[in-house]
């Protein structure tokens, strides 16, 4: 197996050695026949830990991923390297769709990435129940807890998943889960009685400088940044968590004729991948981004990651900071980190957090009148609830969960909404939505005591992750003093 499994990385993927624990983890699929839950840094290569292995197994290999945009890079990167694999998402005509699930039924397709969603669809379900799954690969397996920083209610039922396929060997991959979300994605899973082999790569990226500084107003924010880019000659992401901030600061460096390009998600789709491919080809090198920027961003040499405004939880600090360095050379990832910006992150998170009540006045007011609502979309709904409040993004949260939870399908934007079914008793729970609110607001708290922290940052980022065999880097800000 080990010749055939580095044969392939060679020949498709164009590597002579395995990374990490990737070895570790095709032998443990592939020989012992172990389930495995991979813990991996951002860029340390957790694809091929399922695709070598999908490409080893007779049967297909389906890919649950819940991010449509990143599906179809990864396929259009294995398709570059001849190897048969496709996706199936809401973003394709329903001609396609079965096209291309009738080429994985007759195994013209040995890897087909999908969304948990698709197994809402009955007749998807039926066909795909019929055939052989070698293997089942979860990716953003954080996104099955409900105490993860990007819960997916779909991701929850994969136990269910499972049992549709005939419980395939499973391996679920995530750059980011605490002790608490390991435990959860097992049970999800259905494997709690089961063998599952558990990897943690750690932050093994020697080469990431963690370092804070304390900002106390706009001169200061922009000397750290003007220092970022003088200092750390190359590319680099600027992160900013409002669309304001980000082009005032883009104004700024404009006045100093620093060249630089945007990237936030009110941009038209089309504009964004231009900005995408021109940073990944080196056309542009300076990115000020809101955190849309960053996932299928594969560039190995990003000098600095600096995030103007403080993150909303270590779980996304640490993803965002795993697109520095992957060449292995000397980078920079710093936290600036201002008092006010903890404002900011404390009303995302009350937006994020509706209530019971909030949750039922919406639902009454689209059912009302659906038609009504279709056609006066969004703004007709926050008039009504909060008074024509732009900044109150709560109506977002309410209709993203309604989609998530199957409640709705359609979309107000396309005016095609329409109710499925009654709200799920997840959203009916007060005391489960304060628990909610709750673990969200010891998220941030998390970040204030990284920045507060004098002991080593990359030892205090392991052990918030559950792992407490971190040894001091030896490079951060507070192992240099």
């Amino acid at each position: 197996m080990e010749k055939l499994a580095l044969n392939i990385l060679k020949e498709k993927f164009g590597h002579n050695n395995f990374k990490g624990e990737q070895e570790k983890i095709i032998f443990e699929l592939v020989n012992n026949k172990n389930h495995c839950l991979v813990l991996m840094p951002t860029g340390a290569g957790k694809s091929i830990c399922y695709q070598i292995p999908a490409l080893l197994f007779d049967g297909g290999t389906i890919v649950l991923s819940p991010l449509i945009a990143l599906m179809q890079d990864q396929v259009d990167a294995l398709k570059k390297k001849n190897i048969s694999a496709n996706f199936i998402n809401s973003t394709i005509s329903s001609k396609d769709r079965q096209t291309r699930l009738n080429d994985f039924i007759k195994g013209k397709i040995k890897l087909l990435y999908i969304t948990p969603e698709r197994f809402r669809k009955k007749d998807f379900v039926e066909q795909i129940k019929s055939i052989k799954i070698s293997l089942l690969a979860i990716d953003e397996a954080h996104c099955i807890s409900e105490w993860g920083h990007d819960f997916r209610p779909d991701y929850s039922r994969i136990a269910e998943f499972r049992e549709i396929l005939g419980n395939p060997l499973t391996i679920a991959l995530t750059a980011t889960a605490t002790a608490e979300v390991q435990k959860d994605i097992v049970e999800k899973l259905g494997l709690t009685n089961e063998k599952i082999k558990l990897f943690h790569q750690g932050i093994q990226r020697p080469n990431l400088r963690l370092e804070t500084a304390d900002v106390y107003d706009e001169t200061e924010t922009m000397n750290e940044i003007e220092k970022a880019i003088k200092n750390f000659n190359g590319s680099g992401i600027i992160y900013f968590s409002l669309i304001k901030k980000l082009e005032r600061y883009s104004q700024l460096l404009n006045s100093k004729k620093i060249p630089h390009t945007i990237y936030h998600g009110k941009l038209e789709a089309k504009r964004r991948k231009q900005i995408q491919r021109e940073f990944i080809t080196g056309n542009q090198k300076i990115i000020l981004a809101t955190n849309a920027f960053g996932m299928g961003i594969d560039k190995p040499d990003i000098r600095f990651v600096i995030h103007a405004e403080v993150p909303s939880s270590i779980e996304s600090y640490y993803q965002e900071i795993g697109r520095a360095g992957r060449d292995g050379e000397h980078s920079l990832c710093k936290l600036l980190y201002n008092k006010e910006d903890l404002y900011t992150q404390m009303e995302f998170i009350k937006w994020a957090n509706p209530d019971v009540d909030y949750y039922n006045r919406i639902y009454e007011l689209i059912s009302e009148d659906i038609s009504k609502s279709n056609s006066l979309g969004i703004d007709h709904l926050r008039e009504q609830m909060s008074f024509k409040d732009k900044n109150d993004f709560r109506v977002e949260t309410v209709l993203a969960m309604l989609d998530r939870y199957g409640v709705t399908e359609g979309s107000l934007e396309n005016k095609n909404l329409i109710i499925q079914s009654d709200l799920p008793e997840e959203l009916c729970d007060e005391n489960r939505l304060k628990e909610k609110l709750m673990n969200d607001n010891k998220k941030l708290l998390a970040i204030v005591n990284y920045f507060k922290t004098e002991n080593c940052r990359r030892v205090y980022i392991s052990e918030y992750f559950g792992f407490f065999d971190e040894q001091p880097c030896g490079n951060c800000d507070n192992c240099r003093k």
